[in-house]
């Protein structure tokens, strides 16, 4: 039996809220737990919440408090610092690149646009939830246009293995630990090994710096 994902949605427009909730309610394995209608109210009501969401959907424009911004990158910030273990999932009716790559720096799983069709963002929570992050084909052409010309001569990480390249070029396919043994006939515990030794090598911190990481040194494209 799959296991049960706990989502959270931090958003101020009430129609989009209750929408988004009974649209993913119907999938049996979404269970919403958690709501806020803006940033600034949103910590200490996950504190007084009796469970904490897996997966926080995050609108990145939300209502100022007084004169204090405390949009979606405010909110991205706390819950990295207060709940590391959380994903982060922006849910945007921006589309600009800067934005996107931005938001994935700093710690966000994935990026959707609102005009996402339902199934998609279903796939995204359930992806950051299993494997860490969720990139669609918007999402890493937003990365690469950020580190585009940032390198002179970009070039793969002397310092990786070949192995180590291998199941980097998968992670980024958004294989899990399991489907990356079974590619590259070897355990989970070793591709886990290897994972945590890419994360070293290369400073990542999560599996999106891995992924950015990779496009930045051309060990895979955003085609």
């Amino acid at each position: 039996m799959q296991e049960i994902i706990k989502v959270g949605i931090v958003e101020d427009q009430v129609l989009f809220r209750e929408g988004i909730k009974s649209i993913l309610e119907a999938w049996e394995r979404i269970n919403f737990v958690f709501e806020s209608p803006d940033g600034f109210s949103m910590l200490d009501r996950l504190q007084n919440s009796q469970q904490v969401p897996d997966v926080m959907l995050v609108d990145l424009t939300l209502p100022k408090h007084g004169n204090e911004e405390f949009n979606g990158w405010t909110v991205v910030q706390v819950l990295k610092e207060y709940y590391p273990e959380m994903k982060i999932l922006i849910l945007s009716a921006h589309d600009e690149r800067y934005l996107i790559a931005k938001l994935i720096e700093e710690g966000a799983n994935g990026y959707l646009v609102k005009e996402s069709t339902p199934q998609e963002v279903y796939d995204a929570i359930v992806a950051v939830f299993e494997r860490g992050s969720y990139f669609n084909e918007r999402s890493l052409k937003a990365i690469q246009s950020k580190l585009t010309g940032k390198l002179k001569t970009p070039k793969t990480h002397e310092a990786l293995t070949r192995r180590e390249i291998e199941v980097l070029q998968l992670i980024c396919q958004q294989k899990t630990a399991e489907e990356i043994g079974n590619e590259l006939f070897i355990s989970t515990k070793t591709v886990n090994g290897h994972r945590n030794n890419l994360l070293q090598k290369t400073g990542a911190r999560n599996i999106s710096g891995l992924v950015m990481y990779a496009i930045k040194h051309n060990i895979v494209e955003a085609i």
